[in-house]
């Protein structure tokens, strides 16, 4: 659907002219800010790399504290992050072939959440509990990803595809880092392409063209037209969209899609066969409020025909999407700043790419805990204040 197909008239200051079909802040519909991630998905928590033999991880979502933890046999376990004797935390045990040790009184857990061994336990003892809750876990891409709600619908529900990872066309450029804000901000920012001002200082002057876009229930995609008009372009700009390899400045063409709860984005030089790169992107929300979210990102490069360039490029690529993603997050970062002191959205969308998306993840995604959904402004409620706000930038 084009943006023509979708043009709006807009009230006069005097609130004449035909109302936008979209609606405005404050009339009713559900602030998204307070719309959790759907837990029926599988979500990235944490690096395979990260995961060594016989250590445990700490990592969370939404609220919920796992600790991760590979055994002898080279399977990655995720288990609640508390032991059901005392509560002390189980990413502070101790790994024992494929089973989980509590540090404090060596309570010993299977992969399952199972309870295997309590060493002291006698007959004139009272009954133990079962155990803790184990999650589904999967390794791909080089991430281990949960499955954090019904784990009847884990085996069912795929991971997703991605067909250049491990390609030999491609080389990966892996990223973890945590972002103070809703994992909808993440999405609005990489969706919408007129934000390129923001990032003046190391692509110049980008003039971005929106072809089409078009929506379903689940999904919302965008295709732009990238046209370089001027200024100075960071080296790993020109880069990252071939251009500096294949020694020509083209415009492309930039397909960006959310397909629930994921994110990815292509980029098709002029006349090029396939992407110069591929990104695909997860926002997955680290505290009970979701007010802090961990992004991961695989951005998957084509290797040029010259051997060995790509890896004389790989420091100059990775230094300027480092500072992309440095201004992305301080702008998205700065809107919800803007929410936690106003207490709600007051923001006025007028793209109604944006508009789309909004909704897709409203509809798909399921209402906070009334808890934390009713936050706002009270301290008690800040991201910061979580135990489980954050973990290591991988």
């Amino acid at each position: 659907m084009t943006e023509t197909d979708r043009a709006r008239t807009f009230p006069a200051e005097d609130g004449s002219g035909r109302p936008s079909p979209y609606p405005d802040p404050g009339n009713g519909t559900a602030d998204l800010r307070r719309v959790g991630a759907h837990p029926d998905f599988w979500y990235p928590v944490a690096l395979s790399r990260r995961v060594r033999s016989k250590r445990v991880v700490a990592t969370a979502f939404a609220g919920e504290r796992i600790a991760l933890y590979r055994g002898e046999s080279g399977t990655v376990h995720a288990l609640e992050d508390r032991c059901a004797h005392r509560q002390v935390p189980l990413s502070m045990g101790v790994v024992e072939g494929d089973t989980l040790r509590c540090c404090y009184h060596a309570w010993a857990y299977r992969g399952d959440g199972r309870i295997s061994q309590i060493p002291y336990l006698s007959r004139e003892d009272g009954r133990p509990p079962r155990g803790v809750r184990g999650y589904p876990v999967r390794e791909a891409y080089g991430l281990v990803f949960v499955f954090p709600g019904d784990p009847d619908k884990a085996e069912d529900t795929a991971l997703p595809e991605l067909p250049a990872f491990g390609s030999p066309r491609y080389k990966t450029m892996t990223y973890s880092r945590t972002v103070r804000c809703h994992y909808s901000f993440m999405h609005e920012n990489l969706l919408d392409m007129n934000h390129q001002f923001l990032h003046r200082g190391v692509v110049g002057k980008l003039h971005p063209e929106l072809l089409e876009h078009r929506s379903d229930a689940r999904s919302v995609e965008a295709r732009y037209l990238f046209t370089h008009t001027g200024g100075k372009r960071n080296r790993g700009a020109s880069l990252l969209a071939a251009e500096g390899l294949r020694g020509s400045d083209s415009s492309d063409i930039m397909t960006i899609r959310t397909a629930y709860p994921y994110q990815t984005l292509d980029l098709v030089p002029e006349n090029a066969e396939r992407p110069a790169f591929r990104l695909w992107a997860a926002y997955v929300p680290e505290d009970a409020e979701q007010r802090v979210c961990h992004t991961y990102g695989l951005l998957m490069i084509e290797k040029p025909r010259v051997p060995g360039a790509l890896q004389l490029a790989w420091p100059f690529i990775r230094r300027f999407t480092e500072r992309v993603f440095a201004e992305d997050r301080m702008a998205v970062e700065a809107e919800q700043r803007a929410w936690d002191e106003q207490g709600e959205d007051r923001n006025h969308e007028v793209f109604s790419l944006i508009l789309d998306v909004r909704e897709v993840l409203r509809s798909n995604g399921v209402p906070l805990p009334a808890r934390t959904a009713a936050c706002g402004t009270a301290p008690a409620c800040d991201g910061r204040a979580s135990a489980s706000g954050s973990h290591p930038a991988g």
